[in-house]
């Protein structure tokens, strides 16, 4: 499955500009994924790690023309990732910008009102897929439902494809949880390896590319060996406000950390949270225990819409 996590709401999002002749071959060393693979109707998602193989931010690479792409991630870590890349450009013909305030992204999903246009045929429907609509970059980010990116120059007329509205912030968010989909902020920073996000089954590894920082640990970790901690999904029982970076105990006592979170109508949190795999012989479920530094969360499991690795 090839798919990608975007923050809702346009003012969290930061664009990072990088071009240059040798702009591909920088980032193909710093990328986890396949940096080759990019193109004008090919959007990709990456990880970007530190030595340990925990993820620093994760990325949506788009392609503008030539040696010129744009890099989409929360706003909050355009800086410490531009500060970290400028360590290793050395004598490489690499430019990197924050851009931020010079581009606007939209996310977009299909009008539900029967009386909109006709989805225009121009959007792409195949999750990573781009497509040029006037100005705006349509980048899909989902198939059920179907949802784009819109990204486009500040100076363009406002436009949005025929068929498609602006997503409602806390509604895109419980798609692209509902999706099993991950972000990384300043909270959860290095917080996780690759796979304990679920990078590995949602396409943002490349396992057959050459070393980019942080290889060494995630290839060792999936050839090697089950990873234990995966994210998975759950609703709490009860109200209850969570929040990216927040750790708690579950039931049965695994202790968690939330990677994403958004409210339910009922005043309840369905969240994305890292946590031990449960064991197929695992007893009954115990009360909540105190666990230091945690809370405890009474939650039910929800399914995922991929297979996670045994």
């Amino acid at each position: 499955m090839n798919a990608e996590s975007i923050p809702a709401s346009p003012d969290s999002l930061g664009v990072l500009r990088a071009r240059g002749t040798d702009v591909v071959q920088f980032l193909q060393g710093q990328l986890s994924n396949d940096v080759s693979r990019l193109g004008p109707e090919r959007s990709l998602l990456a990880g970007y790690h530190n030595p340990q193989g925990r993820v620093l931010a994760l990325l949506r690479l788009v392609h503008i023309a030539g040696d010129d792409l744009v890099v989409i991630l929360p706003r909050e870590l355009i800086a410490p990732l531009m500060n970290r890349l400028s360590k290793f450009i050395l004598r490489a013909k690499v430019r990197l910008a924050d851009e931020s305030g010079e581009w606007r992204i939209t996310p977009a999903v299909l009008a539900s009102d029967s009386s909109a246009l006709p989805p225009s045929p121009l959007l792409p429907r195949i999750s990573g897929a781009v497509a040029r609509v006037a100005q705006t970059l349509a980048v899909c980010v989902g198939e059920t439902p179907a949802r784009w990116l819109l990204v486009a120059p500040r100076g363009a007329p406002p436009a949005l494809p025929a068929g498609c509205v602006p997503a409602e912030p806390q509604s895109w968010q419980r798609l692209q949880i509902a999706a099993g989909l991950p972000q990384v902020y300043a909270a959860t920073s290095e917080a996780f390896v690759a796979q304990m996000l679920n990078l590995d089954v949602l396409g943002a590894i490349a396992f057959d590319k050459g070393c980019y920082t942080g290889q060494e640990v995630i290839a060792r970790a999936h050839y090697r060996g089950r990873v234990k901690r995966r994210m998975q999904r759950f609703v709490t029982r009860a109200p209850r406000a969570l929040n990216a970076g927040d750790s708690g105990a579950l039931a049965d006592g695994r202790a968690f950390r939330v990677v994403e979170a958004v409210p339910t109508a009922d005043g309840r949190c369905e969240f994305l949270a890292v946590a031990p795999l449960p064991a197929a012989d695992a007893p009954n479920p115990e009360p909540a225990r105190d666990v230091p530094g945690t809370l405890p969360v009474e939650a039910q499991l929800l399914p995922l819409p991929y297979a996670l690795p045994e």
